[in-house]
């Protein structure tokens, strides 16, 4: 009969052990799904009450994120990085150059969805990497989320 316990309670760790290293990988429409589930919360409950929802992390899923700037590129919620809130961007650059902050505020501007790429700190790896972000448009902010390529 100990033998048996031993053999089910090793079969339980490896199984949650198995699980936690099958994650499967975020796709797009995670990164879609994450933005709308986050926009229909603004809606609901107003940007004060959802924007502290965002800060407090509940808008996290690995290193996809949910961030939320006006069209004047001050950082309004930050799902990662709640230090953020309140800075403005626009003058930000990544590795290459690129003034992304101002760049996806041109593109909200439009008042249509988009994609947006650019290199950015990976929370989770700590290194640089390349991020699709996908962004609404509510009023006049954007909310994005993005992935990592790795």
């Amino acid at each position: 009969m100990g033998i048996k316990r031993f053999t089910a309670a090793a079969a339980v760790l490896l199984a949650g052990t198995t699980l936690a290293f099958a994650a499967p990988k975020l796709t797009k429409d995670d990164a879609v799904a994450m933005v709308k589930q986050a926009v229909a919360e603004i809606k609901a409950v107003g940007p004060e009450k959802a924007y502290a929802e965002i800060n407090s992390g509940k808008f996290r899923n690995g290193s996809l994120y949910i961030v939320v700037a006006g069209f004047n590129d001050v950082t309004l919620a930050h799902s990662t990085n709640p230090k953020l809130v309140g800075k403005n961007m626009s003058e930000q650059q990544d590795v290459d150059g690129k003034f992304f902050s101002r760049d996806m505020g041109e593109l909200a501007r439009k008042g249509k969805p988009f994609w947006y790429a650019f290199k950015f700190v990976n929370p989770q790896t700590k290194k640089i990497e390349t991020k699709d972000n996908y962004c609404e448009i509510v009023n006049e902010t954007r909310v994005c989320a993005g992935l990592y390529r790795s």
